[in-house]
C-alpha cells in the first residue's frame, strides 16, 4: 500500500498553484481573493503588482453589473490587468502588447468561425510561456477553447451532444510513496462512473491504472520523483515534488467552487480540438476575442447570444472571472483558497 508524503503535518495532496506551491500550508478561506492578495502584494511589497491588481479589481466590479453583450470587454481588462500582476510579482519583463489577435470567418454565426491568434510578444505570450508553453502563432476557435475549459465542460456538451467528454473526474489526488523506497508519485481515484471496458484507453499517455489497488480505479502517473526521508533533505524532497507537480498539473485540472472539483485531461487519441494548454491563457485568448466583438460589433455579439450555443457563452462570461481570478490568486500567492464551509474531494 502507498503512503501519502506529508510536509509539516500536512499530507501532501495536488496544489492549485502551478509554479510555486506553498506546500504544507492552511488553505485560505475566503468569500473572494481580492481583499487577501491585495494585502499579500502590500505586505510584500509588490506595489506596482498591486496596482495591477487594483485595476483588475474594478474592471471585475465593472463585470458584475454589465449585461451580457457588454461584460466581455470590462472582463478582458481584468484578465489583462491580472496577468500583468503575476508577471510583475514573478519579476517577468512583458511587450505591454496584448499578444492575441482575432477575427471572424465569413458564413453563418458560430463559435467554430470564431478564431483567435496567438502572437509571439505581449502579456499573453509570456503568460503561456510562464506556465511552460511554447508560442508559434498558434490559432484556435473559441469552439475549440470551450471544449479544453473543465468549468463549462457540462455546458459544452448539453450544447453540443454528440461530442466525447474531454475530463475524466477524480479524487483524492495525492502524492505518494512505496513503504521503504523514495521513489514517489502521483496518484488519484477515478470516478466510477467512467470506469468501464475502455477506461484504460483513456488515459493520457503518462498515466495508467495502478493495479495493485483492487478496491477502486486508481490512477497514477508513469513517472517517479525523488524523496528521500530524513529533516535534512527537506529542501531538496520540495524541489522534486515542485518540479514533478508542474508536469502533473499539465494533465490535471480544477473547477473553482465551495469543493475540490480535479479532472484529469484525457488522452487526445481520435479526438478533434484538443489543445495542450493551461486554463488561464485559453480564458484569456476566448474573453479577448468576445471583447473584441463586444467593442467593434457588438451588433454581431447579439446573434451569438440568439444561435444555439447563447447558454455555454453566457455561462463562459459569468463564470470564467471567477474561474480566471481564483487561478491567479493561487499562483502569485502560491496560496490555496477556497469559499468557506468547503467540502473536501
Amino acid at each position: 500500500m502507498a503512503i501519502t508524503h506529508t510536509h509539516k503535518g500536512k499530507n501532501l495532496k495536488l496544489h492549485k498553484a502551478f509554479k510555486s506551491p506553498s506546500w504544507g500550508m492552511d488553505t485560505v478561506l475566503v468569500t473572494d481573493t481580492w481583499d487577501y492578495v491585495s494585502l499579500w502584494l502590500k505586505r510584500n511589497k509588490k506595489g506596482d503588482a498591486q496596482f495591477y491588481w487594483e485595476q483588475a479589481k474594478s474592471f471585475y466590479e465593472a463585470t458584475k453589473i454589465l449585461p451580457k453583450t457588454s461584460a466581455p470587454l470590462t472582463a478582458y481588462y481584468c484578465f489583462l490587468n491580472a496577468s500583468k500582476c503575476l508577471l510583475t510579482v514573478k519579476g517577468i519583463a512583458f511587450d505591454k502588447r496584448h499578444g492575441v489577435s482575432g477575427w471572424s470567418k465569413l458564413g453563418r454565426v458560430s463559435l467554430s468561425k470564431e478564431i483567435v491568434k496567438l502572437q509571439n510578444k505581449g502579456v499573453l505570450a509570456e503568460l503561456c510561456r510562464y506556465y511552460g508553453e511554447t508560442i508559434n502563432k498558434n490559432t484556435y476557435s473559441i469552439k475549440d477553447i470551450f471544449f479544453n475549459l473543465p468549468f463549462i465542460h457540462r455546458a459544452y456538451h448539453l450544447t453540443f451532444t454528440s461530442e466525447q467528454p474531454l475530463f475524466l473526474p477524480i479524487s483524492n489526488p495525492e502524492y505518494v510513496h512505496a513503504p521503504g523506497s523514495k521513489k514517489s508519485w502521483f496518484t488519484a481515484t477515478l470516478d466510477q462512473h467512467y470506469v468501464h471496458g475502455q477506461t484504460a484507453s483513456l488515459l493520457p499517455p503518462t498515466f495508467e491504472k495502478d493495479a495493485g489497488d483492487n478496491t477502486c480505479y486508481r490512477v497514477r502517473r508513469k513517472k517517479r520523483f525523488n524523496w528521500t526521508r530524513g529533516a535534512v533533505n527537506v529542501e531538496s524532497n520540495l524541489a522534486n515534488l515542485t518540479n514533478y507537480h508542474q508536469d502533473t498539473r499539465k494533465h490535471v485540472f480544477y473547477i473553482h467552487g465551495p469543493m475540490r472539483l480535479w479532472y484529469l485531461k484525457r488522452n487526445k487519441r481520435n479526438l478533434t480540438g484538443f489543445i495542450e494548454r493551461h486554463s488561464v491563457p485559453l480564458i484569456f485568448c476566448a474573453m479577448h476575442r468576445l471583447s473584441e466583438l463586444a467593442r467593434y460589433t457588438p451588433n454581431y455579439l447579439v446573434k451569438h447570444f440568439d444561435s444555439q450555443h447563447n447558454w455555454l457563452l453566457s455561462e463562459f462570461i459569468q463564470t470564467s472571472p471567477l474561474q480566471f481570478i481564483d487561478e491567479i490568486s493561487s499562483e502569485i500567492t502560491g496560496q490555496e483558497f477556497m469559499v468557506p464551509g468547503r467540502a473536501n474531494r
